[in-house]
Formats: C-alpha cells, structure tokens, sequence
C-alpha cells in the first residue's frame, strides 16, 4: 500500500496534446514579447559602439563590427558626466530615503480603523491626485519659500506621493493585527512597534516602493530644468540633453574629425547618452526583483 501511494506521488500529471500545444504557443509568445523589450536595449547599446558607417548602412544589429568608444569620448568631453551622474545619486538617494519615512510614517496611522477621521485626511490625499496648482504658481511658492535653485524644490513636492501611500496603507492593513497586540501586551510602544514589528515585516513593500521613488528621481528632468540654474548642480538628464544638443550644433570639420576615426557625434552619441542614462538605475532592479511583484501586489489588493 506505502510503495502505491508513493509511485501515485511520483508520478506525473500527463497532459494532452491540447494542453501541450497550449503550453508550446504561450511559452514562444512570452519568448517573442521578452524579445521585443531586450533587442531595441541591444541595439542601442550596439549602436553606441558602432561606426556612423555601420548605422547608416545596417537597420538593426546587435554587435558591431568596429568596435568603438568615440561617442562616450565625446559625450565624456563635451560636459561633466561625472558630475551629473554625482548630482543624480545624491538626489535619488536623498529623495528616496525622505519619501520613504514620510510616506511610512504617514501611511501607518491611516492603515488603522480606530484613527479617528482617517477617512478626512485620506479623501484630502486622494483630491490631491486629481488637481494640482499648476506649473506657475507652484514656481511662485518655491521661489518664494527660497527653494529655487536647490534640490529642495524637487524633493519636497515629492515627499508623499498618493499613490505610493495608499498602497502602502493597503499594505499595512494585510498585516495580522495579533502580531501588534503581542508587540503591546509586551510593553512596546507605538513607535517602538512600528519599527521592532511592522518594519521588519514590510519588506516587500518598503524595496518596491522605493524603486518607485529612486526611478521618478532618477528620471526627473522637467522639474530639473524648470527649477535648477547652476550648471554644478544639473542632474545627468539634464547633462545629457545639453550633449544632445551640441551634436545637433556640430560643425562640419569636427563632424569630418569623428568620421574619420570612425565614431559619429549624432546617433553614435545619442545611443551612448542613453545607456549612460539608463545602466545605473537599471543596476538596482535586480536587488529588489524578489520584493517587487509580492510588494505591489499585496498592496493592491483591497483599500
């Protein structure tokens, strides 16, 4: 009877050759849809590399034949890609650690059913979402505040975001009420069991969250040009679009310089711009990849 009932455990589930062929052609259209996101990175990746022979000859192609690092030369010398590229750390690092205790912070207490008019602040949140200032007034207060020119003017408006906060309350409401009352029965605080329990608990939440915030400042390039003037204070956007720009400006002689030693300061630069632009904070999904999907997803569920 045990030697039965463990060849029934072991053995597989046979499937039909329906279901076969249901599994083959899902298989090869997630294959074609993953290729579709992978080839255009590929190719621009490549064609920063490549020759302006190779990319005006050849439509699409994934390694390059002559190998060259002319456009990141360029894009290096025509302005300080060091220095944007410091500028958009600090901004990304100090934005996202401010946005994450604020928006904790503010979407723990109103997880909770006994906060009294919880329901108020939270309607008054969500109307935030559907109307804002405007461009100008919003200039008006930052510059009368004295924020214009400092990274303050792109952080504070950010410091909650709506959206990211009523997943997170969402969140917080999934939690098992038992945990807290052990954490209070046990002479813990409010504060006290919000960092010891729930914190430690939030995890998924927490890393998706903050891949949300760090991308948006990353990204920023909007508010970067409408509110920042000091060139030692760009972000690497900001950096980029001026090399853009300048390619597009170049003269002829140094267009004839760069074609010769192989590497076009127009679509060769462009494509490096991009991948200067993109790599770093591409670098941070694979640590946050396992939070992800179970922190929005959570999240997300009820309201």
């Amino acid at each position: 009877m045990a030697g039965l009932v463990k060849k029934k455990q072991g053995s597989k589930i046979k499937k039909s050759l329906g279901d076969r062929i249901a599994d083959v052609i899902i298989y090869v259209g997630l294959a074609l849809v993953a290729l579709s996101t992978v080839l255009p990175f590929l190719y621009v990746l490549a064609g920063s590399f490549a020759t302006d022979k190779e990319l005006t000859e050849k439509a699409f192609f994934i390694i390059p034949e002559v190998w060259s690092l002319n456009a990141y030369k360029y894009a290096i010398k025509t302005a300080n890609i060091l220095r944007g590229l410091r500028n958009s750390v600090i901004l990304t690092m100090a934005g996202t650690i401010l946005c994450m205790v604020f928006s904790l912070t503010f979407a723990y207490p109103l997880s909770k059913k006994h906060f009294r008019g919880r329901n108020i602040v939270l309607n008054m949140v969500i109307v935030t979402m559907l109307f804002g200032g405007g461009m100008i007034p919003s200039y008006l207060v930052y510059n009368a505040y004295g924020l214009y020119d400092t990274y303050w003017a792109l952080i504070l408006p950010a410091l909650i975001s709506p959206f990211n906060m009523i997943i997170m309350k969402n969140f917080f409401q999934e939690l098992p009420q038992e945990l807290e009352d052990a954490a209070y029965i046990d002479g813990c605080s409010d504060i006290g069991t919000f960092v010891k329990i729930v914190l430690p608990l939030s995890k998924p939440v927490i890393a998706s969250i903050s891949l949300f915030y760090g991308v948006g400042f990353w990204n920023d390039y909007f508010a970067s040009m409408i509110y920042l003037k000091t060139p030692d204070k760009f972000p690497i956007q900001i950096q980029l679009r001026s090399i853009i720009l300048l390619t597009s400006q170049i003269s002829e002689v140094v267009m004839d310089y760069y074609d010769m030693n192989g590497a076009p300061p127009d679509k060769a630069v462009k494509m490096a711009c991009t991948v200067i632009a993109t790599v770093p904070i591409l670098c941070v999904y694979p640590f946050v990849q396992k939070y992800f999907t179970k922190g929005v997803m959570v999240g997300a569920v009820k309201g």
